[in-house]
This record gives C-alpha cells, structure tokens and sequence, in this order.
C-alpha cells in the first residue's frame, strides 16, 4: 500500500461527505469536525454517499497527500453510518481498500491475519 510504514494510524470516518472537498477541505473537516490533527502519522479514511469511492487523506511530513479510489462493480463495506470515527487495524484496512469486507478480517494469536470463510 501507499503508506511507510505500520506506525501510522487508520481512522474511518463514519458519515459520508461532500466529495467535492479536496485537500484543504478536508484537512479542515478533519481538524473542525472530527476534531483531530491532520498533520500527525495517521491517514483518515472518507466515504461518499454512493459507497463505492473513497478518499484518504494522510499527511507524510512534507505535504498533505489525498487518494482517490472508485469502485467500478461493487461497493465497499462501511461501518454504519453515524457521526464520528472509528479506527482499523491495517489488515482491515487493506480489506477495505480492496474492495472486501473488512468486518471478516481478523488477527490470530500468533500475529497472523485471515479472514472468516464465509
């Protein structure tokens, strides 16, 4: 993935936004709304209204860098929606980012990531 390394922090926002908002924008959803700092070692995880895109926002200690991704046949799985945000670990993420459910990921005693057979 796109991030150095597993330090960083993954928080999801809960409630869909105004997709139009660039980085800007959402630095300061991030910053007012949600009430955390965007310019920490954690990347924030946006939804749009139709579910099948997403933006990250993630600042890597020279700039602000914001992804995009739609999915063409599919949806992603998103936690309800609600004010606020929740937290993933990266296996999860990873789920999520691909297209799966990440709600099935989950770690094993021994440091290993799997998911559930459905």
């Amino acid at each position: 993935m796109i991030f150095p390394s597993n330090r960083v922090r993954i928080m999801v926002a809960t409630k869909p936004i105004d997709f139009r908002k660039g980085h800007d924008g959402l630095a300061a959803l991030v910053k007012n709304q949600l009430h955390k700092d965007p310019f920490t070692c954690t990347v924030f995880v946006f939804r749009s209204r139709k579910a099948d895109r997403l933006k990250l926002l993630y600042w890597d200690g020279t700039g602000l860098v914001m992804t995009y991704k739609r999915l063409e046949a599919h949806v992603f799985t998103w936690p309800a929606i609600k004010d606020g945000l929740m937290s993933l670990s990266h296996a999860q993420f990873e789920a999520l980012f691909s297209g799966l459910d990440w709600r099935r990921v989950r770690a094993l005693g021994s440091g290993l990531i799997t998911r559930r057979a459905l």
